[in-house]
């Protein structure tokens, strides 16, 4: 017997009570009247993160470059972003030295301002290891909650098709201690900017 079943074990002998599952057929998930405004308020109040609403003749470039003026280093791999270093070819060790990352996002949940984020790069590290991290995401992939982000990730099969990666992505980093002090930016981005297209 290996020590993980033998710990299993110990924990099955002494579970004195067994409750089943709820029946979660009942449950209603939380909707909206307008998800896009819900997306907006949470993303901006409880996920901590700045959003950019893009107009008609922005451009992305010219978005993110006015978001950050300062970046010397700019990693993306989307398509019209000016970007020093591209996650498709650069390595970690380079994409940890990025001040902005620009990833685009498939689904926004107006639930709680989470954005999945599929792999769509070769190295991951940019949605993590840049300084700041820019999200775009389009008006018409924001959905209620995270049933309809599930729902909406297994109905398709482009999420996974060269990456078998993705993950949600709510705001900038933030970690707190037992004494209650808030630090940003601990284990990923120190900061985080929503474009909404």
């Amino acid at each position: 017997m290996s020590t993980k079943d033998e710990i299993l074990q110990k924990l099955r002998s002494n579970t004195r009570e067994q409750y089943e599952m709820p029946d979660l057929s009942q449950l209603t998930p939380i909707t909206f009247d307008d998800p896009v405004a819900e997306f907006i308020r949470k993303t901006t109040t409880i996920a901590g993160a700045k959003l950019l609403e893009m107009k008609a003749d922005d451009s992305l470039d010219a978005v993110v470059h006015k978001a950050y003026p300062d970046a010397k280093i700019i990693a993306s791999n989307i398509p019209g972003v000016k970007a020093q270093l591209n996650p498709d070819t650069a390595t970690v060790e380079e994409l940890e030295k990025a001040d902005v990352g620009v990833i685009e996002g498939k689904i926004g949940v107006a639930e709680n301002a989470c954005v999945w984020i599929p792999q769509a790069m070769k190295e991951r590290a940019v949605c993590f290891a840049s300084e700041q991290l820019v999200i775009v995401v389009h008006r018409d992939a924001i959905v209620n909650n995270m049933h309809e982000a599930y729902a909406r990730i297994a109905a398709s099969q482009e999420y996974f098709q060269e990456y078998k990666f993705g993950t949600f992505i709510s705001g900038p980093s933030k970690t707190a201690d037992i004494e209650g002090a808030l630090v940003y930016g601990a284990q990923a981005a120190r900061g985080a900017t929503v474009v909404l297209v």
